[in-house]
């Protein structure tokens, strides 16, 4: 499981990503880059990280599914993911 730490800032990121991005978008739209560039720097989508929903992993994140392999192979295999099941052959 990764630092709370870490997971703690990955969150701020998201929050001020959500709450900055109109404003981002109209400046760069005007092409105001001394404005964009007074923004918060956590503020930029670029420095947000994939993060695994359940332990905080940034390793080997799925986007579809939102978690990282390991949660994904234990929660496939107890078959609470739908429509996933182990293959055979």
């Amino acid at each position: 499981m990764a630092k709370t730490s870490q997971i703690a800032r990955n969150n701020k990121r998201t929050r001020l990503t959500q709450k900055f991005a109109e404003k981002r978008k109209a400046l760069k739209e005007a092409g105001d880059y001394d404005a964009l560039a007074a923004l918060p720097r956590n503020s930029n989508p670029n420095r947000m990280r994939n993060r695994c929903g359940v332990t905080g992993r940034a390793r080997a994140y799925y986007r579809k599914f939102g978690i990282s392999r390991l949660t994904f192979r234990n929660l496939a295999l107890e078959g609470k993911i739908p429509g996933v099941r182990k293959a055979s052959w």
